[in-house]
């Protein structure tokens, strides 16, 4: 049974609101257009006592649908946080007061911007529906962890400590990783600041790593079931209710459920073997970091001495870089971030246990990240280190002894060194299976060669990590060089799975320190979406949001176009082809709304009609006025905030924009264009995430979609007769306070110099 609407709405006048504003005239608007059955004003409605006349109203049964004019809708959220009802908001604070001039010369037009709002806040609250949970679940605690290295050991013991079950999955017969060997790690903190500095006692040292503590730990924890060589085999499911196969190397299988996954497979260490012109292979004594700690941990604190004939080492040459930071074919493009302090820590193995050892490592940029960074690379150069900047290009063998060949980079002259034994300095190539877009494309790709492209890169591609049951691909996707996908702007754990989170160097580079405290984030997210899925809520970026899309299935064309371009997942295909929503997986982004042609996916509390009622409820002046009227559609995560923050620093606003927040660029449908132009807009911006390869769009490929949806609408109003100008598409930084609102200025500078819309009426 329907339950009848009844429609409040509500007025601060405090944080200068009554001061600036004609509050009548807006309490007006709101009863008499808005149809607002009851008006309310307040000192401070976000005070208890202002948030009390709202609850009241709402558990009288007097209000199903509220409309609350103050602040920005990102300001004061848990005060009005209202489940039972609909909700919108007019943004009179940022969105008109602080960002215009308190200035009776332009009071006028300040008014006006404001009477838009609440006429907008009260159009778009008609057509909401009070979102509801998608079917509340038994929250299952249970959290599976892939990798038995030091990340996922790390992230099993701090789920259990939690409180929450935990299967650790290792495809070795052993814990420990790619660092299992380590003969010591570099510390984790660096020497205490009101420590004189300038004795070795002082400065960090190299460090017992802790490993077999850690292994002890999680064997000795109750919570936690290992399976020690044992793969993923299979996993379907959905947050709160995964089903995983892990089998055995002996054929067993058996099948568990879980709330949450963290991938934590970790690294390999870079193919030195494609590393010839360094020796690698052609003689024992060249070796990588990662030999060299094997090599420590059989002297046990004992001499170090080179492979070929048992010598003891000395004289030795690290040479960082090894097939790192380097576009040549084959090497790795990127640094892999732990390289350099491992390196000095070792060089410090020589000095300790080769008193005599001549030891100088070869840089060309050295990076020691890290709390202990910098005092251990000082501690380094007390032990006698030499630290020699310059590129090494090859490494030969004569009469027995090892020769470098390097340019000194100081002196910027060719030289070589003599040495006992060189050690590479390797990095980490992340532990990932088959990227998923590849899979796709094979099916998908438009052409012969693009297809013929994904198949060859299939046919090298590792093995599947978690054998993802879903029609996007088997494992996570990927970013560039191969890392699984993750926010790394703000939400580092988040992969366009849900409910599945990226930990260590899987997701990008890092020392051990880093890894394990990535574990402990990505653990804490994965328990927080186990029990977000209990109870039918979103996740990040909308924590806690209990819409999900749902579709008028008699309108839908089959195209699969939401489909496709679900950043996550979400949407696969029943029987017939029609959508088949997996809201646990969904992250509330609306991009398949965005997407659909035909204009038949919605939510309960954003939808075409949310949007396309605030842009015709907007006054529309007329040709005469030269009052233009400017539509922003603005990303609520960067845009939005960034317009906010503007406001708060007193930058100047046009009074001519009206703003309308979107979920994501992504779900922006066409049809909101169209309309805003048929209405008498002026100018249209469009304002989303930034998409290059130093930022991410909060829902990953939203933004970037956007702009390819958004790409051929100059074409659509040069068919109108209308000016390319009138619709610009930008990418937008949460900190691009000035450039923000300045975008919308420049707009209302260009519609001065172009003229108004002739489709005013």
């Amino acid at each position: 049974m329907a339950v009848e609407k009844k429609f409040a709405g509500y007025i601060c006048t405090g944080c200068g609101i009554g001061e600036r504003l004609n509050v009548g005239q807006l309490e007006n608007i709101a009863s008499r257009e808005g149809k607002m059955a009851s008006v309310k004003r307040h000192a401070m409605l976000c005070s208890p006592e202002g948030v009390q006349i709202i609850r009241d109203d709402i558990a009288a049964g007097n209000a199903t649908h509220v409309m609350i004019a103050a602040c920005s809708r990102r300001s004061k959220v848990e005060a009005f946080s209202f489940p039972d009802a609909a909700m919108s908001r007019a943004n009179l604070r940022e969105g008109v007061i602080w960002s215009r001039p308190d200035d009776p010369a332009q009071q006028e037009t300040t008014q006006e911007m404001a009477d838009d709002y609440i006429r907008m806040a009260c159009a778009e609250v008609k057509y909401m529906t009070v979102p509801t949970p998608s079917g509340e679940q038994e929250v299952n605690k249970s959290i599976l962890v892939v990798g038995g290295g030091v990340t996922g050991m790390t992230a099993a013991l701090e789920t259990a400590a939690a409180g929450y079950p935990v299967h650790l999955v290792c495809d070795e017969p052993e814990l420990g990783g790619a660092w299992k060997e380590l003969y010591k790690r570099v510390p984790f903190r660096a020497a205490a600041s009101d420590v004189p500095n300038g004795r070795d006692v002082d400065l960090p040292q190299p460090e017992d790593p802790g490993i077999a503590d850690m292994i002890e730990r999680v064997l000795a924890d109750p919570r936690i079931t290992l399976h020690l060589n044992s793969r993923i085999t299979r996993t379907s499911g959905a947050p709160g209710r995964f089903a995983a196969d892990i089998s055995t190397e002996s054929g067993s299988t058996v099948t568990e459920n879980f709330g949450a996954i963290v991938q934590a497979s970790d690294f390999k260490p870079y193919d030195a073997d494609k590393l010839p012109e360094f020796a690698y292979g052609k003689t024992p004594d060249v070796v990588t970091n990662f030999e060299l700690e094997r090599l420590a941990k059989a002297a046990d604190g004992g001499p170090l001495k080179r492979p070929s004939d048992g010598k003891v080492v000395r004289s030795v040459a690290f040479i960082q870089c090894a097939g790192q930071r380097s576009e040549k074919e084959g090497h790795l493009p990127y640094c892999s971030g732990f390289c350099c302090t491992e390196s000095i820590k070792q060089a410090m193995y020589f000095r300790a246990q080769n008193p005599d050892c001549d030891t100088t490592v070869l840089f060309d940029d050295l990076r020691t990240p890290g709390a202990a960074g910098e005092d251990f690379y000082r501690s380094g150069q007390q032990a006698m280190v030499t630290f020699t900047k310059g590129k090494a290009s090859e490494v030969v063998q004569e009469n027995g002894q090892l020769k470098v060949k390097f340019k000194d980079l100081i002196l910027n002259e060719d030289t070589e060194m003599d040495c006992d034994l060189v050690v590479l300095a390797t990095g980490q190539v992340p532990n990932v299976g088959p990227d998923p877009y590849a899979q796709l494309a094979v099916d998908e790709a438009p052409t012969e060669e693009e297809k013929e492209a994904a198949r060859r890169k299939l046919a090298v591609a590792p093995p599947s990590i978690l054998n993802l049951d879903y029609r996007q691909g088997t494992d996570l996707p990927q970013l560039k060089h191969g890392f699984v996908d993750s926010h790394f702007i703000c939400f580092p754990y988040e992969t366009r799975r849900t409910g599945i989170y990226a930990a260590g160097p899987v997701r990008r580079p890092m020392d051990m320190k880093q890894a394990m405290e990535d574990a402990v984030g990505a653990a804490m997210k994965a328990i927080q979406s186990a029990e977000n899925a209990g109870r039918g809520t979103g996740v990040h970026p909308r924590v806690g949001d209990l819409s999900y899309p749902s579709f008028r299935k008699e309108g839908c064309t089959q195209c699969k176009r939401c489909t496709v371009e679900c950043p996550f997942g979400a949407i696969n295909e029943d029987e017939q082809r029609y959508p088949l929503f997996n809201e646990s997986r969904c992250r509330r982004c609306g991009t398949c709304m965005g997407a659909c042609p035909v204009r038949v996916i919605s939510f309960e509390n954003y939808s075409i009609d949310t949007v396309n009622q605030q842009i015709k409820a907007v006054d529309i002046p007329d040709e005469f006025s030269e009052k233009p009227r400017i539509l922003a559609l603005a990303c609520e995560n960067d845009a939005y905030p960034a317009l906010d923050m503007a406001a708060q620093a007193g930058v100047a606003l046009t009074p001519f924009v009206r703003v309308i927040p979107v979920r994501c660029l992504g779900s922006v449908s066409l049809s909101w264009v169209t309309d805003a132009l048929n209405s008498g807009f002026d100018g249209i911006v469009l304002m989303g995430c930034r998409r290059d390869e130093d930022y991410q769009c909060h829902f990953v490929r939203g933004s970037a979609m956007a702009a390819e949806r958004l790409s051929k609408v100059g074409d659509t109003l040069t068919q109108l007769n209308l000016e390319t100008e009138r619709v610009a598409v930008h990418e937008v930084a949460i900190t691009d306070l000035q450039r923000a609102p300045g975008l919308l200025n420049e707009m209302a500078a260009t519609i001065e110099k172009i003229g108004m819309s002739p489709f005013k009426f």
